[in-house]
């Protein structure tokens, strides 16, 4: 079966800081844009920034292996290697984490990489990747 790409539009204060940000700190290709919005491809899924002039609501947390996992929150699975990558290129560019890059679950079912952070404008992502990805949706 081939994933067809996902859609995710999402809120953010300001179109400059997001282009910045999701361009330059992610590496995210941007496709169309206006004065409102800005496409871009993240890993091969369309997401689009909104530009409200507010910050991203935030629910709170919830509790996973020990750190608090905040919610709402979106990413991708990526390869092993390139998620090693990004956590390097955020690391160095200084970026403040949610949640240190880390093994989670380690030893057990469903074993991960996963980082969490933040946008600029507040938006939570997960990056994650599988050593072996049969464990994505293991129980």
């Amino acid at each position: 079966m081939t994933l067809r790409p996902f859609h995710l539009a999402f809120p953010v204060h300001d179109l400059a800081e997001a282009r910045a940000f999701w361009g330059e700190v992610m590496g995210c290709a941007e496709g169309r844009s206006s004065d409102q919005w800005i496409d871009f491809d993240f890993y091969g899924h369309q997401i689009v920034a909104h530009c409200t002039g507010r910050r991203a609501d935030d629910a709170g947390q919830n509790p996973v292996d020990g750190h608090g996992v905040p919610v709402p929150h979106f990413g991708v699975v990526l390869e092993m290697a390139q998620w090693e990558e990004l956590a390097e290129r955020l690391k160095a560019a200084g970026l403040k984490f949610e949640i240190e890059p880390y093994v989670r679950f380690k030893g057990q079912v469903g074993e991960q990489a996963t980082m969490f952070f933040r946008d600029p404008s507040g938006n939570a992502i997960e990056m994650k990747a599988f050593a072996d990805l049969g464990q994505l949706f293991a129980r």
